[in-house]
């Protein structure tokens, strides 16, 4: 029998990195944890480390790393390089990356330069950094850990790529589904964190509320997929058992289906294709005999609209849409910005965004400045407050 793979964790204390270490549990014979990562959770780090003692640490804040290193009586890396530090050590076959924010672009990119597989949660990487991922990669060593693209990748698994002609993206629709635009002007934060089916970390969460998850994953899955921007379809399905879905030119339709759970495709990202138990909970058809699906409202939800323009435009302008949109879910969660004004602030970066050649250096400058343009407009007080 071969040896383990060895897997580094970027993100190990957050929904995706705990669910992956659950995976882990379940295939001690196949999987076994090298490294732990995370941006400042030093306790959780630590909680974990007694489970896997020999995994080499980083932590993403600096401070954290150095009280984490005295605790722990080990070296701990700080910073995206600490971080990417992880993603080329040669004991790490894979490496998840599922730190939220620009941080996970970096060691995405070292990590596929050193030849590593990659399960990737982290959007931004793809959203902010499609254009100089991608030539590092191919289909087996950037694997993706959403639960729709992982469904796409699972029903497009030998079949001939050129034969695509439509994926569709599903959504729940989120906590919002049916509201007028009128009645999003007045949504408050417990409302937009009480998502109707997955349980999520607090950005994800708003993202789905907003439907913006839907339009990260559209440009996602552009890249992944190598699809043109109306080659992707997003649509309402509450139910959330059909994860995606692929058309192909003779009319067949695949679908994946299960109940909700990170854990299937997240050892599908590890493991796949080979097809072994999972700690996935079991799905019946009975379960959920009746499946409905609806048309994204783009005049209340016009999130995916934005992501669509944004990747036909090409260049810094999905960046810009990204770090705009992560400031704005912040500025929400803490009570500085309106729900509605989520679309405002992300409609603004898209139009003003410079049509730049999508290089590292473009990338992460565009992010940069477009976070500040957003901090510095919403101090002025430019977007809207009616929730508020």
């Amino acid at each position: 029998m071969s040896e383990p793979l060895g897997v580094a964790i970027l993100g190990c204390t957050g929904s995706i990195g705990s669910q992956t270490l659950d995976v882990v549990r379940l295939h001690p014979d196949r999987l076994r944890v090298v490294a732990l990562a995370a941006r400042k959770d030093a306790q959780s780090v630590a909680a974990v480390l007694t489970e896997f003692p020999d995994a080499q640490l980083a932590l993403f804040d600096e401070q954290a790393a150095r009280w984490l290193g005295e605790q722990v009586g080990k070296p701990v890396a700080s910073g995206v390089e600490g971080l990417a530090s992880l993603a080329v050590m040669p004991q790490a076959d894979v490496v998840v990356v599922a730190v939220a924010g620009m941080i996970g672009l970096q060691p995405t990119i070292e990590a596929l330069k050193a030849g590593k597989r990659v399960a990737l949660a982290s959007k931004e990487a793809l959203v902010a950094g499609g254009a100089v991922v991608m030539p590092l990669a191919n289909d087996d060593t950037l694997r993706p850990i959403d639960s729709e693209h992982s469904a796409i990748r699972q029903c497009l698994q030998g079949e001939d790529r050129s034969g695509v002609e439509r994926i569709f993206l599903t959504s729940s629709g989120g906590p919002f589904r049916g509201w007028t635009p009128e009645q999003l002007r007045e949504v408050t934060i417990d409302q937009a964190l009480n998502h109707p089916t997955w349980k999520m970390g607090g950005k994800i969460t708003i993202d789905s509320a907003t439907l913006m998850n839907k339009g990260l994953e559209l440009i996602e899955a552009c890249w992944l997929f190598g699809v043109a921007a109306d080659g992707v379809e997003v649509v309402v399905h509450p139910q959330s058992v059909i994860h995606s879905m692929v058309k192909f030119r003779d009319g067949s339709v695949l679908a994946q289906m299960g109940h909700p759970d990170m854990k299937l495709p997240i050892q599908y990202a590890l493991l796949g294709p080979e097809r072994l138990p999972s700690p996935a909970r079991d799905w019946q058809p009975m379960h959920t005999p009746s499946l409905t699906f609806e048309p994204v409202d783009d005049r209340t939800f016009p999130s995916v609209s934005m992501a669509r323009e944004a990747f036909r435009a090409g260049g810094v302008v999905p960046t810009a849409l990204n770090a705009v949109n992560e400031e704005a879910v912040r500025a929400f969660l803490t009570g500085r910005l309106a729900f509605v004004g989520i679309f405002e602030a992300v409609g603004r970066a898209v139009s003003a965004a410079p049509r730049l050649a999508p290089t590292l250096d473009n990338i992460l400058h565009a992010d940069q400045e477009f976070r500040g343009r957003f901090n510095a407009d919403l101090a002025e007080g430019v977007y809207s407050k009616s929730a508020l």
